[in-house]
């Protein structure tokens, strides 16, 4: 039962949509309305800058990271629940219950899961996160190579109990499948690059557009 309990606490800390939230209640505007219509941190950021944007990503990788904790403390640190508890949040994230289960991409609820259940290969893919976007100036990019990388990392680096490893194979063939539409836009060479502060591309220019009409 505990166990159970722990995957219904994960999809519904999931499902809460931070970014939609904070850009709703700071600009009234629906986030899924701007730009790739993503209610994840990037869009957040192109919606709304870099502080909510921060705290968009901040509070997506929390609640993943609260979501197997409270499970590992309900079922005494099981293997088993804690896994299904890291997909669980996942799943929250990128199919909410309070937005129609239509939700983000879910990099930092992932972030947020493996932070607790396998930190140290999580760090070592994070690092190749970030060269990855610091060399070719796109988000998706490093996320799809982090997340295909990701479970390679936590075999080699931990070989933990099996169902840790199936979790992150699962997780992270979820978030590559998640961002099918950037791959086939990285592809064609229309994805929109990042800069902190703004996004250049078509997301950007047609948030500005908007305001400029005044809509």
């Amino acid at each position: 039962m505990p166990g159970l309990l722990s995957i219904v606490i994960a999809y519904l800390l999931g499902s809460i949509p931070f970014g939609y939230l904070l850009v709703k209640f700071t600009q009234g505007e629906d986030v899924r309305e701007i730009g790739s219509g993503n209610i994840g941190a990037t869009n957040v950021l192109r919606a709304s800058g870099p502080a909510i944007g921060a705290a968009t990503l901040a509070l997506d990788i929390a609640k993943g990271f609260a979501a197997v904790w409270i499970s590992a403390v309900l079922t005494d640190h099981s293997p088993l629940w804690t896994s299904l508890a890291a997909l669980a949040v996942i799943a929250g994230h990128s199919y909410p219950v309070f937005l129609g289960f239509k939700g983000g991409k879910a990099v930092a609820s992932f972030t947020g899961a493996f932070a607790y259940l396998t930190p140290l290969p999580l760090a070592a893919v994070a690092i190749l996160f970030f060269v990855i976007v610091a060399v070719t100036r796109h988000v998706s990019a490093g996320s799809i190579l982090a997340a295909a990388a990701f479970p390679f990392g936590v075999w080699l680096i931990l070989h933990p109990p099996l169902e840790v490893t199936l979790a992150a194979f699962l997780a992270g063939a979820f978030v590559v499948y998640r961002h099918q539409s950037n791959w086939q836009r990285l592809r064609a060479g229309s994805e929109s690059e990042f800069h902190w502060g703004a996004a250049r591309g078509f997301a950007s220019d047609e948030h500005m557009l908007r305001r400029w009409r005044g809509k």
